[in-house]
């Protein structure tokens, strides 16, 4: 019987002997100077305005490990699987949808997808480009007739973690009269804060919630309404303060939000793929319709890129092909984002959730357990700040972490010699963690100190560190849509390898089920009715300690 996991291809055991034969970064490195042109490859918008370099020459890679890479994606049909996904296949089989967020970013139609709502795409653009002019321009004002200042996303998981990495990311576009605040925890502290300075007759609330009845956003959205009336009283002047990312229109009228300001999507579009869409709304005011679409068109030519190019040569392919050579082989447990850019502070965030949120599964596409691993943990930070702080264990740790490191060759703020220190240690870095320090060049160094042991062996890098390296030429809102459109694409690589749904996300729904029955003990306030609930112990132990030392 055929087996649909991983494990049972015949290039995964083939794998597994490989990476018991070792692998020396130092010594590949010798034996081969044309290393980096055999093991880098280029990327290059159609019409040349967009160009990024991926160097993984220093991986546990070499031609035969990269032909048995190669060999395992053909195996698992990964070519096959995003040839479905681009024709619009019910691909996320869990929910019997399609995934087409790729449908969000082709603006002249080239994939001819026909999924039911696919013709809505540029409408709903257009619409997203109407408003955002007029706030933009303050031809739409608030209920005094003064221009919106302030605007407030309020959202959560995808509906916040792109917008606001993308705001970060393009700051620098961005329309500086206009003061953004993304308010996504229901730790009523978040909205308090960003509402700190705002004024309700110049603030506009940006309430993105697909179904209208997200808890954490439903619960926010009405504080900012209760805020906005103390000040404004009259409910019809909701209409000019509040819009809505939704497509539940009963729900959306019903509060108070006019439904022309409803801006819709589809249930193609997962969460954490979600910025390309309305709920990108706050990412177009903040930076206009252009940058928005130069965005949209940098991810299509990505969308291109993966749809057409040969395994090989597939840049998202291959970050995915390398990072499964680690996490399923070498027994990594995370993998770490490292972009030397402090406007790209959020992006590791950010594909926290779309890496794990994607790939965090453990049973496969036919409802067999996995016998592997599936998703790292994703983590990291702007570099140079990441150099001090975690870099210790990564260099001289006793755990495997590869990293990505991402660096734009020009910078948006040229400032003395910032952007040259920054980048020396950009390609240090990698350096060291692939080449390391032996003991030999430690004790020259040392010199008079070399008989204490302990400090000898505390600066020996041991390196065979492996890193991807990603330059991109300046960070540009089309630059930006392609890196964030690779890493979607790889980490559809990896779900198509390990034969997982990853465009679904069962695992967050149980936690909100026993939320939703513990928050009525907490509202009553009788330790007796928790003890008749059924919780375990601990748990019933915490609520009661809750309730016996909570001020009312």
């Amino acid at each position: 019987m055929h087996s649909s996991l991983a494990n049972h291809l015949p290039t995964w055991k083939e794998l597994e002997k490989l990476k018991d034969a070792g692998f020396d970064l130092k010594a590949a490195f010798k034996n081969d100077p044309n290393r980096f042109e055999t093991y880098s490859r280029k990327f290059t918008s159609r019409d040349k305005d967009v160009s990024l370099l991926f160097d993984f020459s220093k991986n546990f890679v070499d031609d035969n490990i990269f032909g048995k890479l190669v060999n395992l994606a053909r195996e698992a049909k990964v070519e096959e699987k995003r040839d479905a996904m681009f024709a619009g296949e019910h691909i996320n089989n869990t929910e019997d949808r399609a995934v087409l967020h790729i449908a969000l970013r082709d603006r002249k139609r080239e994939f001819k997808l026909n999924e039911p709502g696919v013709e809505d795409v540029i409408p709903e653009l257009e619409h997203m480009h109407r408003f955002t002019d007029a706030v933009r321009s303050g031809e739409w004002k608030g209920y005094t007739g003064k221009k919106i200042r302030t605007i407030v996303n309020v959202g959560i998981g995808g509906s916040d973690l792109g917008p606001v990495m993308v705001y970060e990311a393009l700051k620098y576009y961005s329309q500086r009269d206009l003061d953004m605040q993304f308010v996504s925890n229901i730790d009523g502290t978040h909205m308090v804060e960003a509402l700190h300075n705002a004024d309700p007759e110049t603030t506009l609330f940006i309430i993105a919630s697909k179904t209208f009845t997200t808890i954490e956003t439903i619960t926010n959205a009405t504080t900012a309404r209760d805020w906005f009336l103390g000040k404004a009283k009259d409910k019809s002047h909701i209409a000019k303060h509040f819009v809505a990312l939704s497509t539940n229109e009963k729900a959306v009228t019903e509060f108070g939000i006019d439904k022309e300001q409803m801006f819709k999507f589809w249930d193609w579009v997962g969460g954490r793929y979600s910025l390309w869409s309305a709920i990108g709304l706050s990412i177009m005011l903040a930076i206009g319709y252009e940058n928005f679409t130069a965005m949209l068109d940098g991810a299509h030519e990505m969308d291109v890129h993966f749809r057409t190019a040969k395994i090989e040569e597939n840049i998202p392919m291959l970050l995915g092909l390398v990072g499964i050579w680690y996490n399923d082989f070498h027994n990594a447990q995370t993998h770490a984002i490292l972009p030397y850019d402090q406007y790209m502070c959020k992006f590791a965030d950010y594909f926290q959730q779309g890496d794990m949120e994607s790939n965090g599964k453990s049973v496969a596409k036919d409802g067999s357990q996995v016998e592997y691993q599936t998703g790292p943990i994703i983590w990291g930070q702007a570099g140079t700040n990441g150099q001090h702080a975690f870099y210790q264990l990564i260099h001289q740790g006793t755990k495997l972490i590869p990293c990505d490191f991402i660096a734009p060759i020009e910078t948006l703020n040229p400032v003395g010699d910032h952007h040259d220190i920054l980048l020396s240690n950009f390609f240090a870095q990698p350096e060291a963690l692939a080449f390391g320090k032996t003991e030999e060049e430690v004790r020259a160094e040392l010199g008079n100190n070399v008989s204490n042991v302990a400090l000898v062996k505390s600066k020996v890098f041991k390196g065979n560190r492996p890193t991807n390296s990603i330059l991109i030429q300046r960070i540009t809102p089309k630059s930006l849509g392609s890196l964030i459109a690779m890493y979607e694409h790889k980490i559809a690589t990896q779900g198509f390898v390990w034969n997982i749904n990853s465009f679904d996300q069962m695992g967050v729904e149980l936690g909100k089920v026993l939320a939703r029955k513990i928050q009525p003990l907490l509202q009553s306030n009788d330790p007796k009715k928790v003890e008749e609930d059924g919780h375990d112990s601990s748990t019933t132990g915490l609520i009661k300690y809750y309730l016996a030392n909570r001020k009312q």
